[in-house]
């Protein structure tokens, strides 16, 4: 997720970067163990994560207003559980300008962008509260943005954290990855199967690995779409879990939109799933805004991600996007409101990161309590 014009910018200036090992330091080469499993990211956190990292060189004149909005988000996330926020040294005080001191820490790194769910450690537990911390090697989303520093913020997070740092031999994104924390996984073909970032492997080979690294009995595929967006299709903007059984999807009723046709295909496959315990899924949709409010962040812009599904789960509530339509952002809370019953549902505005093709999920990553 960045803006397209970053997207077209450093299409150039990445090729000399590298990949995926980035020289993080001795870490645990990924085994099939089956000792690992990925939480439902309902259950209960120790703490979320910000990257303080928007900078001018990727947002221009953008700036300023995405430094507001991570505040707004950590400011209401740190009122449910405590949150830390990466940021450079040279900003550490305009980052408690925008985000506060309470219930906030502050951790000086570099930072490339402001993309935490993709760049974090992906958190696994055992059942003897052990913490591990999967590293996918980030590298840009297919090499498509410069990524060098953001590469190692999931290793920094596995020693903050004392975790054992799982170096997974795949490349790919935590915004790539929804699970049920029962063992059923959704994924999107285009962003895990995709020559951008995995060369030569197979997508058997390619569930294989995602099983043993997440504890996955069975993953859901979506077919996504490549090349739309810098992601190329991460599934938090299409489905994602409530809980065992129960998902929500995107459905997007623009017939100019690209995704009209990609979210229906989705919404096929998903109403005629079952997860890994053989239960048929329960499916409820929720539909972007067709007249958010007019600003400069959605002026021409085709990478304006106004998409609901984009929200973050934190004990007791949801973070959730709101986008100037009064009457589609009221049935996104309705909605979320219902299948969430025992969590507080927040709205927030978020136009800044959705100009830059994200959300509030894609901002945010979280570390399970154990």
């Amino acid at each position: 997720m960045s803006t397209r014009r970053e997207f077209i910018k450093q299409a150039s200036v990445v090729a000399g970067v590298g990949a995926a090992f980035l020289g993080f330091g001795p870490s645990v080469l990924a085994s099939s163990t089956g000792r690992w499993y990925m939480p439902d990211e309902g259950d209960k956190h120790q703490q979320a994560f910000i990257a303080f990292g928007a900078q001018d060189t990727i947002w221009e004149d953008f700036t300023p207003d995405v430094q507001a909005a991570l505040g707004r988000i950590a400011r209401t996330i740190a009122g449910y559980e405590p949150v830390t926020v990466f940021c450079r040294e040279s900003e550490r005080d305009l980052a408690e300008e925008h985000c506060g001191s309470a219930n906030i820490t502050y951790v000086i790194t570099e930072l490339d962008d402001i993309w935490m769910r993709d760049i974090g450690a992906n958190f696994v537990v055992d059942g003897k509260g052990e913490l591990g911390a999967v590293d996918f090697n980030f590298n840009g989303w297919g090499n498509k943005q410069r990524h060098g520093k953001d590469a190692q913020v999931a290793a920094l997070i596995a020693r903050r954290e004392e975790a054992d740092h799982i170096r997974s031999e795949l490349v790919g994104e935590g915004g790539g990855i929804e699970v049920d924390g029962h063992g059923t996984g959704i994924m999107t073909e285009s962003s895990w199967i995709n020559a951008n970032r995995n060369p030569e492997w197979s997508k058997a080979e390619v569930e294989q690995e995602l099983k043993a690294r997440l504890g996955l009995r069975k993953i859901i595929w979506l077919p996504g779409i490549k090349g739309k967006d810098i992601t190329d299709a991460h599934v938090d903007f299409y489905a994602r879990f409530v809980k065992p059984g129960v998902v929500i999807a995107n459905l997007d009723n623009d017939p100019g939109s690209y995704d009209n046709q990609v979210t229906r295909a989705h919404l096929e496959i998903l109403k005629n799933a079952t997860d890994a315990d053989g239960r048929k899924l329960q499916v409820h949709t929720v539909s972007p805004p067709l007249n958010p409010r007019k600003s400069k962040f959605n002026r021409g812009n085709q990478d304006f991600a106004a998409g609901y599904i984009n929200y973050f789960v934190i004990n007791g509530a949801i973070i959730a996007p709101e986008f100037g339509d009064k009457a589609a952002d009221r049935k996104a809370l309705d909605l979320l409101s219902e299948l969430y019953p025992d969590r507080e549902v927040v709205q927030l505005d978020i136009d800044a990161i959705a100009a830059g093709g994200g959300g509030i999920h894609c901002v945010t990553s979280h570390q399970p309590l154990v």
